[in-house]
Order: C-alpha cells, then structure tokens, then sequence
C-alpha cells in the first residue's frame, strides 16, 4: 500500500511541475508578444531620399527609447540595413559590421539589448529610396 501511495504522491508531483513549465512559457510568450505590441505600436513613419545610404539623411540622429529593447525597421521594400550607433556628442562611435536583409512589410530587428538614450542611424546598402516605419 506505502508503494502505491508513493507512485501517485510522484506522479501527481510530476504532473503539477510540468504543469507549472506550460503555464509558465504560456505567460512568458503572452508577456513577449505583448512586449512587441506595445513596441511597434509607438512606431514613427520613415522615409529617404534617394542617393544617400543613411536615414536620417540629414545631420539628426535617433535616439533609443523606453518604448523597445531592440531597434527595429519594417521597410516597404526588402532592403540591407545595418545600424550605426553615434556617441553622446553626436560623432560616429561605430557602425554594424553586417547589414541584415530586411523582407517587405515585415519588422526585422537590426540591434538588439541598445540602452535608452543611445543615438543612431540606419545605414542601408543602397542609395534607392526606402520608406516604412521604425520602431525604437
């Protein structure tokens, strides 16, 4: 009898921790996507001009904000970005060794993990025009 208590007693235990996994990883992707939503839902439109590879093209910067973790780019055509990150004086610190292919109405993370408050550009391979929404 002391067997079969035992038996039950671990598999009720086994059953509530993988409970607890599911429930757990449940809450941490309702927690991520709706991390992603409040993120893309404070985007700002984009648009630049053709024959420059940065946007902004002008001497503005952009800076990382509280709204995301990451720096992300949802472009209207597919596209090389990479990012380059700018120092608290405005001069270039260093840029992306890599650009990352973008896909059409799609967000695609460039920077993960930036601090708040750090200024950048979007460096792009092409002078084409490129125009979307930007999410930072």
């Amino acid at each position: 009898m002391k067997t079969r208590n035992r038996l039950v007693t671990s598999v009720l235990t086994g059953s509530l921790a993988a409970a607890s996994v599911v429930v757990g990883t449940t809450a941490d992707a309702g927690a991520a996507e709706q991390g992603a939503q409040s993120c893309y839902g404070n985007a700002w439109s984009y648009s630049k001009p053709s024959g420059t590879y940065f946007q902004p093209s002008s001497g503005a910067l952009y800076f990382a904000t509280g709204n995301c973790a990451d720096i992300n780019i949802k472009t209207n055509t597919s596209r090389k970005v990479k990012v380059c990150f700018y120092a608290s004086g405005g001069g270039l610190n260093y840029c992306q060794s890599g650009y990352k292919t973008t896909t059409a109405g799609q967000w695609k993370v460039i920077a993960t993990d930036v601090i708040d408050g750090t200024k950048f550009k979007f460096q792009f391979a092409s002078q084409a025009a490129s125009s979307g929404m930007r999410a930072h």
